[in-house]
């Protein structure tokens, strides 16, 4: 087990990463899963020659942690992870772990790192990252014989600082290829997103639009998030994409508009030339949360969202949730007693 150390927090420093006290290692060696540990180290020393560096193949996911008022944990849909995460990694041809190893990791980490969590806050959390990446040396194009799962954790605030300002406008670089990984979470989807999101923000933009791969019509994803909108007959529209990663927020979202603000829920193309009929627009995620896009910008032509009344209203009832201020009648909550 773990040895608490002198009562110490460190506040969250928006989206950036900040260490904690422990990071937990499970090694895969000899065709099977070691015992894992905690360790006091954020480093690892890998090959070189480390399937992760040449050839990507690695996964990793993103959830968080939040302080109760009575000061209990809540962890939002862990198993949902889970089976997000065994899915990154079969596509990469990596081992996996059960949902239930997976949960009871994420469980003893947040723990361990107890005294890091933020106090109950509805802006802030704290944020863990589950990463598994092939270690074993290998010249040849293959996937590696041994492998590393690392969980790490840092304290977060809002990813976007300024919800009133997200002006967003679309690229033609592509961030997955279709029958690719997009629907997956591993790094080659965001590396490959840099270039376009650094071109955006040199012209003044805070985000990228990614269209769809083959035809560049269609709304994919909003940098690393998500797309939703909300139409004038009130409907919560999203686009329906096999290269669009699977939003555990979007799902989350889609459910509660229609349970609680009686929004007709619908997943099909969005084209991009068709965005006058929103009224809102917004990107979600577990890093973004819901983040109001105030604009979006193709071919020069600028299209504005005035209101975001809906998504903020179902920003609130989502961290109602999160932070149990309201009832968890689906069972999202996974409570962790310290």
């Amino acid at each position: 087990m773990f040895e608490q150390k002198e009562d110490y927090m460190i506040k969250a420093n928006g989206f950036s990463y900040q260490k904690c006290e422990y990071v937990y290692i499970k090694e895969f060696k000899d065709n099977k899963w070691q015992e894992g540990y905690l360790s006091t180290e954020d480093t690892i020393n890998i090959s070189v020659m480390s399937t992760s560096l040449h050839y990507g193949q690695q996964a990793f996911e993103g959830l968080k942690a939040y302080k109760v008022s009575d000061g209990s944990i809540n962890l939002f849909r862990v198993k949902e992870n889970a089976k997000r995460f065994i899915k990154s990694c079969s596509r990469m041809m990596m081992p996996v772990i059960s949902e239930d190893e997976f949960t009871k990791i994420i469980v003893e980490l947040v723990k361990a790192n107890k005294k890091y969590i933020p106090e109950t806050n509805k802006s802030e959390a704290l944020y863990i990252r589950p990463l598994m990446i092939g270690v074993g040396p290998k010249l040849g194009v293959g996937p590696s014989n041994d492998y590393m799962l690392i969980v790490t954790v840092t304290p977060v605030g809002a990813y976007f600082n300024n919800l009133a300002k997200t002006r967003c406008l679309t690229t033609f670089y592509d961030r997955a290829a279709p029958n690719g990984t997009g629907m997956v979470k591993v790094g080659p989807n965001y590396g490959s997103s840099l270039y376009a999101l650094s071109s955006v923000k040199a012209l003044g933009y805070n985000d990228a639009v990614f269209l769809d791969p083959l035809t560049h019509t269609k709304i994919e994803e909003v940098g690393a998030a998500n797309f939703f909108g909300i139409t004038y007959d009130n409907k919560y529209i999203t686009p329906k994409s096999d290269s669009i990663l699977p939003s555990i927020t979007n799902d989350s979202l889609k459910v509660i508009a229609r349970d609680y603000l009686n929004l007709e829920v619908i997943e099909e193309d969005v084209y991009i030339n068709d965005l006058k009929r929103f009224k809102e627009a917004s990107a979600c995620g577990t890093g973004a949360l819901i983040t109001p896009i105030s604009s979006i910008t193709h071919l020069g032509e600028e299209t504005v969202f005035l209101t975001h009344d809906k998504s903020l209203e179902l920003k609130e009832i989502l961290t109602n949730i999160q932070y149990s201020l309201i009832p968890d009648k689906y069972n999202w909550i996974t409570k962790i007693i310290l």
